[in-house]
């Protein structure tokens, strides 16, 4: 039985771990509380990759105070050796005699070794308190670990009446400032960030992370770590991008494409991809089987996950945002809706219609936010 004090450390860990959003890619958001005599004695959240867990940043802060004490921590500590040693030996070498972790590591490495470890140890151990909020705070980290995949959210802002666009494609602006805010905050939080070739030539987009300072999901006011773009991922089939295009001049862009790669060794194609390449981009050629000619969107999907992408956040057109859909490759869909009703318009995704009720798509309502005067949706996609 979890005490009302477990429940206030766990969610001030919870509440830590999330200063992490936007900065400890490609690791899990962890937080972690020291607790003696039902007060805190230390406190830290995992903030960079390669540099300290969450417990080590709380036992410095904590000191001799760790011994005897409680350690609650959003995520179970690691028992082996990656980028920095294990936090089980630090933890056992400070003294703290209990260990409440919200959820077990998915990472196979972990998956309840670091638990059995402080067990076998002679520390009281418990492990799922407030898991649900645990595990929101790093569906990216645990799809890629689980499934082999990162998270795919896509992003789309529509009217009421669900258009993102006049017929002639104008879209600026359909949603306010505060929501167009929000959605950097997302773009923030991810590991990637995708659109295709359509997006590219009608909207010339930049695909960075700006207007976020203050954000409350962002690091605190004294963070003063490096600043994180996202990876850029152009979905281009036939390789028809402007080289003079933004995305290209920004560097740091992956350019997924299905030509063949001997028509890249000679010819306009070959000098165009020589351009590309000048201007630090790198191409990657997936072609699909399933349609023929276009991305292998499972194989781009696997790719990135080998890159320790954990959220992909996805803003596209409606017809990738269809194939995304049609090939089962999204895991939530954030949508914002504007008080405004166009008639007509481009929509949200360029589907067929079904047939019945029951063969339409089915989301799941995650979370239903109002955003200045926009609404923000959040929902999960049901499997088929």
């Amino acid at each position: 039985m979890y005490t009302a004090v477990d429940h206030a450390m766990m969610g001030r860990a919870i509440a830590l771990a999330r200063h992490g959003l936007w900065t400890t890619t490609p690791n899990p958001r962890v937080g972690c509380v020291l607790a003696r005599d039902d007060a805190v004695v230390g406190e830290g959240w995992h903030q960079l990759a390669g540099q300290a867990h969450a417990e080590v940043n709380a036992l410095a802060a904590a000191g001799e105070r760790a011994r005897g004490a409680t350690a609650y921590i959003t995520l179970e500590p690691c028992s082996h050796h990656g980028r920095t040693p294990p936090c089980v030996g630090a933890l056992l070498q400070a003294g703290v005699t209990r260990v409440v972790a919200a959820m077990s590591d998915p990472n196979p490495r972990v998956a309840g070794a670091g638990l059995a470890h402080l067990r076998a140890a002679g520390v009281v151990v418990r492990c799922g308190l407030l898991e649900v909020e645990a595990r929101e705070l790093n569906p990216g980290f645990i799809s890629r670990m689980t499934r082999g995949l990162p998270w795919v959210r896509l992003k789309a802002a529509a009217s009421l009446d669900g258009f993102t666009a006049l017929t002639d494609g104008r879209s600026q602006w359909i949603t306010g400032p505060q929501a167009r805010a929000d959605g950097h905050a997302w773009r923030a939080r991810a590991c990637a960030i995708l659109t295709g070739i359509g997006t590219v030539r009608e909207d010339d987009p930049q695909l960075t992370v700006r207007d976020v300072d203050g954000h409350p999901d962002g690091p605190p006011a004294d963070w003063a770590g490096p600043a994180r773009q996202p990876l850029r991922v152009v979905v281009d089939s036939r390789l028809e991008i402007d080289p003079g295009a933004k995305l290209v001049r920004g560097g740091d862009l992956l350019l997924v494409h299905a030509v063949d790669p001997q028509w890249l060794r000679v010819g306009p194609l070959a000098e165009k991809a020589q351009r590309l390449r000048d201007h630090g981009v790198e191409l990657l050629a997936l072609p699909g089987s399933n349609p023929v000619g276009k991305v292998d969107l499972h194989a781009l999907l696997g790719h990135l996950a080998q890159l320790e992408v954990n959220e992909l956040h996805v803003e596209a057109g409606a017809r990738l945002n269809a194939s995304f859909l049609r090939e089962g490759c999204i895991d939530e869909m954030l949508i914002y809706l504007a008080p405004m009703l166009l008639g007509v318009g481009r929509g949200l995704f360029d589907l067929a219609a079904p047939t019945t009720l029951e063969g339409a798509p089915r989301m799941r309502l995650h979370a239903l936010d109002r955003i200045g005067d926009d609404v923000r949706i959040l929902a999960r996609v049901e499997p088929s």
